[in-house]
This record gives C-alpha cells, structure tokens and sequence, in this order.
C-alpha cells in the first residue's frame, strides 16, 4: 500500500523531464519502466498479509511485526532523504507528519494487520481498497468538494464491492470486518490531512518522519508489553520478507514508479495489489475465491480506476 504522503506531494514529479513537468507525457521508455515499477510494487505490497499471517502461525504478535518494519521503512527513507539532501520538514509542518505517524499510520497499520490475523488476508485487503472512495466521499463532507457523475459511480461500485466482499464471509469474523473498514477510514483520513500540508514537503522526507513516529509508537509499546518473536525459521523469514519486500522494496519501487509516471499513473498500475493478495492468499494459505468474493473485488479496484479516470481526465484536458 503506498503512503499516501507520496502520492500528495509528488504531484508534479522532480525528476521528470522538461515536457513532463510541463504537463505532457512522459516518453514510451519512462512510461514502461514507471508502469513496471508502481505494478512491482503493489505486487509486494499485496504479499503483506501472507508473510503477516506465517508470522503470526510462528508466535509473533501484531505490536512486534510493526515495530520491525516501521524500524526499516524509517531506516530506508532517512538513507533516501539523506542520499537525495532533500530538506526535512519543520515546524507545524513537521508537527503535522509526526501526529499522522504517530496516530493516523500507526493505527491505520494496527486495524489493518489485526484484520488480517482476526479474519482472511483477502478480505482485509479488499476492504482496505475502499479508501480511495471514503476520501472522495470524506472530502465532499469535510472540505465541500464536489463529485462528479464519475466519482459518484464509484462509491455506489465500492459499497456494492464491500457488500459482496464482506457477504458469507463477513459472518464468521464480524470483528475482522471492523477492523478492515476501520483501517480503510482512517487511511482515507491520514490522506485527507496530508493533503492540507505544503507542497514543499518532499514525499521522502514525509514519509521518513511518519513512518520514524508510528516506529516509535511501537517502540514504547514493545517496551511495555514485550516482543513476541516468531518461534519458527519459517516465521522469521516472514519478518524479512514484511521488513525487506513488503516495506523497503514496495516503498522504493512506488517511489521509483511516482518519479516517472506521477502519483495518478501509480495509484492506478498499483491496484494489482488486492489482486495479488488474493491469488497469494487462495494458493498458499487455501483462502477460497468465491464468486461473491470476486465479483466484489472487481467492483472496488474498478471502483478506484474510475476515481483514478476522475483525477487524470481534466489533467489531461488541461495538457
């Protein structure tokens, strides 16, 4: 899932070329390798949930799994900040990053994982794909924003998704469901307020402080409560694979990806993200595809691609 901070402040990408940044597209060769890079890295991130589920088979709990890969995301992006010699964000600003870290990203984080562990892996990643609809429907409450007719068929097609997603599903695991919708708002809700920071706040940047506040969350939780590490071999490799594809491999290609095809073009290619979750969840951990689960599916990301359509249309008129 690619931080929402990216995806606001690398609107106008810096190291796109002159054409580029003055509105038009970029060439065939930065298209592709901007494509490949935002689908590789849904497709780590939509492996999230699998890794989390051996991990916690082997003994790990939801507060020592965070720790550990809000710890490397903060140690990646410092490194990019600090290789880029991008400026770190100060005053309210920095404030700002800090609360959605600290309370946004850090609970978004813990309704989604508790989702995953109480309920399906893909459930919980279909029903966090709702965000994008909830920010389109949360900025016409909160900021007056007005909805087109394309906007308004995609929320009607994401709450027609969640209910086929949750239907038979949902029965058994009421919770899971609410920690998975609990997760999709308040995302929606990290992204409305990172949306009202300057645009000078680099994406690198702000993403290091956020993800450095929700580590240090867990750093004070750990140490309350204790670490509950994974008592397997095959559990650690699933801590690795959360801290190393799922964290700083997904975040670095989706940054790759933003630099060369903008934060729309991204959002877009990364919606294979919920797919691959599914797949990955059916083969390895035996989670049926039922039709009801499929069908919903279809309708969120169909859903997103049509906020996404929303978004690009007048961008590209205006190109």
């Amino acid at each position: 899932m690619p931080d929402a901070r990216a995806l606001a402040q690398e609107s106008r990408p810096a190291a796109a070329p002159a054409r580029a940044a003055r509105g038009g597209h970029a060439p065939p060769p930065r298209l592709a390798s901007g494509a490949l890079c935002a689908v590789a890295s849904g497709l780590c991130f939509g492996a999230l949930p699998i890794f989390a589920r051996v991990a916690y088979a082997a003994g790990a709990d939801t507060q020592t799994l965070l720790l550990l890969r809000f710890t490397s995301a903060a140690a990646f992006m410092w490194l990019v900040v600090f290789l880029r010699r991008q400026p770190v964000p100060r005053g309210r600003t920095l404030l700002t990053l800090a609360g959605m870290g600290a309370l946004g990203y850090a609970g978004q984080a813990f309704s989604y994982f508790t989702a995953v562990r109480l309920g399906s892996a893909g459930l919980a990643a279909l029903l966090l794909y709702l965000y994008p609809a909830l920010v389109a429907l949360l900025a016409r409450v909160v900021f007056h924003h007005p909805l087109s007719r394309l906007q308004l068929a995609a929320l009607v097609a994401a709450l027609a998704g969640s209910l086929l997603t949750i239907g038979k599903a949902g029965e058994g695991t009421p919770v899971a469901v609410g920690f998975g919708l609990l997760a999709a708002f308040i995302y929606a809700g990290y992204i409305l307020t990172g949306s009202r920071l300057p645009e000078r706040a680099g994406a690198a940047a702000s993403t290091a402080v956020v993800t450095s506040a929700a580590a240090v969350v867990y750093g004070v939780v750990a140490c309350a409560g204790g670490l509950k590490l994974p008592g397997t071999p095959a559990g650690w490799w699933a801590v690795a694979g959360i801290a190393v594809v799922c964290t700083v491999l997904a975040i670095g290609l989706f940054l790759a990806g933003l630099e060369r095809i903008g934060p729309v073009r991204a959002s877009v290619y990364s919606t294979v993200e919920p797919a691959c979750t599914l797949v990955l969840a059916a083969t390895l951990l035996g989670e049926p595809l039922t039709a009801s689960r499929l069908a919903g599916g279809a309708l969120i990301v169909g859903a997103v691609l049509l906020l996404a359509r929303a978004d690009l249309g007048p961008r590209a008129r205006g190109a």
